[in-house]
């Protein structure tokens, strides 16, 4: 029996998954669902933050409550991800794309070699920049062959003599795949993480990393602040020639705010943080996410004459869980029928098409709950 039975119709065939409230499960890839508690807060301190009269969105970032803000975020980030004293907390701007470009900048001296393990569509785009930039790069394993549809055994990956740093993406947005564990490097090589989809979604060995950057607006706030975690020694690799906007060591003197940063987006990073600690902390987001991800696999799996899961079983994201249907034309129907139930913000990547369900950490279970049961209803209508 559905646990949504005594909601209401959302269709002649599938009932509704509304709220009481009147809003969706929000299964958008970035931006993405926050909080109810973190949407009540923003609005409350729109119009009146921390008592001072105006909101969050009308302060100075050189005022003394701003001042508070900036490091009340910083220790409850570092507190939150038990992120070691040798690694320097960051916000920076442009995206996580934008990393693409400055992490060679600031990494690679003249000679160095980097080292990328593509396993999708964004590690692809970092590799294109890296080496529009005039960087040496080595593309240590490519997993363009087989669609992107799992990740490299150790033994598959071919590293460089001697690589300045080694590459990874952590979890693949597009096509639905996450490492599980860190990749084996020649000793003494910094990993670098783009961690974008998955950055704060369960436990990190900071031990195994240099670098790891993400955008805020999938797993720790809105849109606006990329996070950046550097380890000190490697921030003073920049050459002398690298513009001083895009040097981390400039981002470490002037507190993240050599000009006006986007104080928006890290007052939302705070309150996310905030919200993760009160929840078990990252041990907590790790078995929630993975309760979570249980209930839309289970649907894929039972009905796999029906669905189509592009990532192989052994690497499935618990971010974004991406599949077909038999047709284009079923996959439109069910997105059209999912929206009317309350289950929106589905539609696939565009290079890639199909579904994709993005549960990032602030997604509930029930709404998860709610679309393997659709799935279900939805495979035995149409299959």
């Amino acid at each position: 029996m559905s646990i949504f039975a005594s909601n209401s119709m959302g269709s002649a065939a599938f009932p509704s998954y509304r709220t009481a409230g009147g809003r969706v499960f929000n299964f958008n890839a970035g931006p993405s669902i926050l909080p109810e508690e973190v949407i009540k807060q923003i609005q409350g301190d729109i119009w009146n933050f921390d008592g001072t009269g105006f909101g969050i969105l009308e302060h100075s970032h050189r005022a003394k409550p701003f001042d508070k803000l900036l490091h009340d975020t910083f220790a409850l980030v570092r507190e939150v991800g038990q992120v070691p004293a040798e690694f320097e907390i960051l916000f920076m701007t442009g995206g996580s794309s934008s990393q693409n470009y400055i992490v060679p900048l600031n990494l690679l001296r003249p000679g160095d070699t980097a080292d990328y393990i593509d396993t999708d569509f964004w590690s692809t785009r970092s590799i294109e920049d890296a080496k529009q930039a005039g960087h040496s790069v080595h593309v240590a394993w490519t997993g363009k062959p087989h669609e992107f549809r799992r990740l490299p055994a150790a033994d598959e990956v071919k590293f460089s003599a001697k690589p300045a740093y080694v590459h990874i993406t952590s979890n693949n947005t597009i096509y639905g795949t996450q490492q599980k564990t860190e990749p084996a490097v020649p000793a003494g090589v910094p990993v670098v993480c783009d961690a974008c989809s998955d950055i704060f979604s369960r436990p990190i060995d900071w031990a195994k990393y240099g670098l790891i950057y993400a955008s805020a607006q999938k797993n720790l706030g809105t849109t606006g602040a990329t996070i950046v975690f550097i380890r000190k020694e490697l921030a003073e690799r920049c050459g002398p020639t690298v513009p001083r906007m895009l040097q981390y060591r400039t981002m470490i003197k002037e507190e993240s705010r050599p000009n006006t940063p986007p104080h928006f987006a890290m007052y939302t990073v705070k309150l996310m943080a905030q919200w993760i600690k009160a929840n078990g902390g990252l041990e907590g987001m790790r078995k929630h996410n993975e309760a979570k991800a249980k209930h839309i696999y289970s649907a894929l799996d039972d009905c796999a004459g029906f669905y189509k899961p592009h990532a192989a079983k052994a690497d499935r994201s618990l971010m974004n869980i991406c599949f077909r249907l038999p047709t284009e034309a079923l996959e439109e129907t069910f997105l059209a029928e999912a929206a009317k139930s309350g289950l929106d913000g589905m539609r696939g990547h565009r290079a890639t098409g199909g579904i994709r369900a993005s549960i990032y950490n602030a997604f509930p279970e029930v709404g998860c709950q709610a679309l393997g049961e659709f799935m279900r209803a939805f495979a035995k209508k149409f299959g």
